[in-house]
This record gives structure tokens, C-alpha cells and sequence, in this order.
């Protein structure tokens, strides 16, 4: 039994909403906390009361009531929760989440959530069938949206074929799996590195670059929530420390693999930072004035961390990932570099102008390893995050 995890249940609009009744039975017997979000349509087929009653706790229904604000903001609502289940999910509450509409506290909360997100559609068999309610499906599910059913039978409408909503035995079935699929890395040990790092030129200037540290700290996040104890070292962002994972910040490139030496032995090591590649090899104590001439800085080459991580040795990691920012020749360039820095997968991604990786929401990926490549589509760094997480996982485990 799954104790202590959280799930977030929106209901959507359709006739299947009775069904979710039993469903909040059912997580709560198996010892999940269920907390409710009610749609307008949805309260047309069940009450706030009956759903409180059964879930023992309030059902928040109206994004702009200022009592829920004070009490449970619709981010806070959104980010509590070990996963969102949306049950039903029907065609239109699909489409605004591929979309991105907020428009009410079920779709605000969905679009504001860091937390995986698991649908059980429910629809007419022409609605499910529709290329747009499938076009809609696919993009979502590139984004790591988990999905359960439909079904295949009758309709309320009459008609047969698949837009049932799965049973809520199913759904509460699919919760369990996922909830002990996402703990397959407890008892290991993750060292990611995120963010730039800064080369000091003087007391108030540096080296630096565009790294958000996103991608990095999405992979600390997912690697923690697949039960790793894990490490994140990072270089100055303006990101949150994400939870349940031991942050450390460093500055420079020398700070960084010390760091990441001192967090060693690790079972996975993840360098997702962008390093500098050189540093001053001198820094004056004193501001460098302007008097007319350009000052010429002397630079050396910064420790290559992934390179010194990748050694063979008692500390290396079973397994050691890098990442490769690439403008020019992607996957020629990236294999080059998982052969020089003997690491086992580089993670090969376009940095180009125009394509808005770096700082950017999204991060199209293609893993290279012994084996050749894997493309990802263009998804989420969020989830990127987790798609790596999962595939390390199920590496780690084929090993074992």
C-alpha cells in the first residue's frame, strides 16, 4: 500500500463524473490522501457535499473565491499533490490543456502544477475518434501526460464504441503503478550539476553564459521524486531550490567539480551544467579602470568536469550522463564528445539562436549512447527531466 502519497482529482464534465465518487472510495482505501477540484459541468452530475464527505476533505470548486486563496492558493493547490488525476477527462478539458487555456481553478491548476498529470478521457465514441481529440491526446502524452482508457462499450448516449471512461478499479490500479514505478531509483544516489558557472575577471565583473539551469534542476526534481537521494550542485540562477533534493551553490568551474568530488560515490551523475570553458588565470584584488586602453585578459582552461567524473575508478558512477550544447552538426559533434569524455550517454541538444533552448521552456533532446541515437520530441524540460529519470531507472534495474 502507497501511504502517505497525495493526489489532486479534478472533475471534469460528462456523465461519468458518478464515478468519481467511487474512485475517491477506492484511493482512499488504499491509503492515498484525495483532495477534490469540481468543475462548473462536473457539479452537474455530482455535489461538493458528497464528494467532501467521502474524500474528508474540502472540494474547491471557484478560482477566484478570495477564501480559497487565503487558504490554499490555486499554485499551492497545484504543487501539493504527488499527481493530478483527471477523472473524467473530457474532450474539453483535453483540449485547453493542450492549449494551455486557464479559464477556471481545474485548468489553472493543471497549467500551473510542476507534478505529473494522469487522464481517464471520457467522451462520446465520435468525439474520441475525432483527429483533433487524438491530435490533442498525442501532444500531451509527448509532454509525459500519463493517460488510462477509455474503454470500449455503451454509451450514455446510446451508441457503442470506445470514450468510456476506464472503471475506477482500472484508475485506482494505474495510481498504484505509477506511485511504485516512481520510486525505482530508492537507495541510490544522484549527483546532478545545473546552472553556468561565473569566471571572475575582477571583484565585480565575470564570464558567464545563458543557462537558465532549468533542465538541470528538472532532473535533480525527477531523479528525487524516482526516490534517489540526490545532490545538486549549481551555478548561479534565479530558480528555486527544488525540493527534496540537498542544493549546493557554487560560483566558479573549480568550486563546481569540488563540489561534485565531495558528493562522491554516487550510483548516476548528471552534468547538465554549462561550464565555462576558461577562466582568468590572474584576478587583481581591485576593480580594472577604464583608462583608455583595452585590458588583455590571460585565459586558462577551466577542470572538464565531465571528463574528470567519467574516469574509471572506485568513485565513478555506474552511471555517468553529459550533455552536449550544440549550434552546428548536433549528433556529429555530441558523439565526438561521449567518445573523448568516456562517459556512457551524452544528452545532444540544439543551442542555436532561434531555437530558444537556452532560457527557454523546452528542450528537444536526442540521447546518444553505444547503441546509436534516440530522438525525443520537443517536450517540456520538465519533462525531459522526468523521461530521463525513467530511463535511467529502467537501466539501473535491467543491471541489478
Amino acid at each position: 500500500m502507497n501511504k502517505g502519497k497525495r493526489v489532486l482529482l479534478i472533475v471534469s464534465g460528462g456523465i461519468a463524473a458518478y464515478k468519481s465518487l467511487e474512485l475517491i472510495r477506492l484511493l482512499k482505501g488504499r491509503g492515498h490522501a484525495v483532495r477534490c477540484i469540481l468543475t462548473r459541468a462536473g457539479s452537474r452530475f455530482v455535489t461538493p457535499l458528497s464528494m467532501s464527505s467521502l474524500s474528508e476533505d474540502r472540494v474547491y470548486e471557484d478560482l477566484f473565491s478570495l477564501t480559497d486563496e487565503s487558504e490554499m492558493g490555486h499554485i499551492q493547490l497545484s504543487r501539493d499533490a504527488d499527481l493530478l488525476l483527471v477523472a473524467p477527462a473530457s474532450a474539453d478539458i483535453l483540449a485547453k490543456m493542450r492549449t494551455g487555456l486557464a479559464d477556471d481553478l481545474a485548468t489553472t491548476a493543471l497549467l500551473a502544477t510542476d507534478k505529473p498529470v494522469m487522464v481517464a478521457p471520457a467522451m462520446n465514441v465520435r468525439m474520441w475518434e475525432h483527429p483533433a481529440t487524438q491530435e490533442n491526446l498525442a501532444v500531451l502524452e509527448q509532454r509525459g501526460v500519463l493517460r488510462v482508457g477509455p474503454d470500449e462499450g455503451d454509451m450514455a448516449c446510446g451508441e457503442w464504441g470506445y470514450g468510456r471512461m476506464a472503471e475506477p478499479q482500472a484508475i485506482a490500479d494505474a495510481v498504484d503503478r505509477f506511485f511504485q514505478s516512481s520510486r525505482r531509483l530508492a537507495g541510490k544516489r544522484a549527483v546532478v550539476t545545473s546552472g553556468p558557472t561565473v569566471e571572475a575577471i575582477d571583484p565585480v565583473r565575470y564570464i558567464a553564459n545563458r543557462s537558465s539551469g532549468r533542465q538541470g534542476h528538472a532532473i535533480a526534481k525527477a531523479l528525487a521524486d524516482q526516490g534517489a537521494e540526490t545532490v545538486l550542485v549549481t551555478g548561479p540562477t534565479a530558480l528555486p531550490d527544488p525540493s527534496g533534493v540537498e542544493v549546493i551553490h557554487v560560483g566558479s568551474a573549480v568550486e563546481m567539480l569540488a563540489a561534485c568530488e565531495q558528493a562522491l560515490p554516487a550510483d548516476i551523475v548528471v552534468c547538465a551544467a554549462a561550464v565555462s570553458d576558461w577562466r582568468v588565470s590572474e584576478q587583481p584584488d581591485q576593480k580594472i579602470k577604464k583608462n583608455g586602453t583595452v585590458p588583455s585578459l590571460l585565459l586558462v582552461e577551466n577542470p572538464d568536469i565531465l571528463a574528470t567524473l567519467s574516469k574509471p575508478g572506485n568513485d565513478r558512477a555506474k552511471l555517468v550522463i553529459g550533455f552536449a550544447a550544440e549550434t552546428t552538426d548536433v549528433i556529429a559533434n555530441a558523439t565526438a564528445k561521449r567518445g573523448k569524455k568516456g562517459c556512457d550517454w551524452i544528452l545532444a541538444n540544439d543551442v542555436s539562436p532561434g531555437t530558444g533552448t537556452f532560457g527557454g521552456d523546452s528542450n528537444t533532446i536526442h540521447l546518444i549512447d553505444a547503441h546509436g541515437v534516440e530522438d525525443w520530441p520537443t517536450m517540456s524540460k520538465e519533462a525531459v527531466g522526468a523521461r530521463l529519470a525513467q530511463k535511467i531507472a529502467e537501466t539501473l534495474t535491467r543491471e541489478q
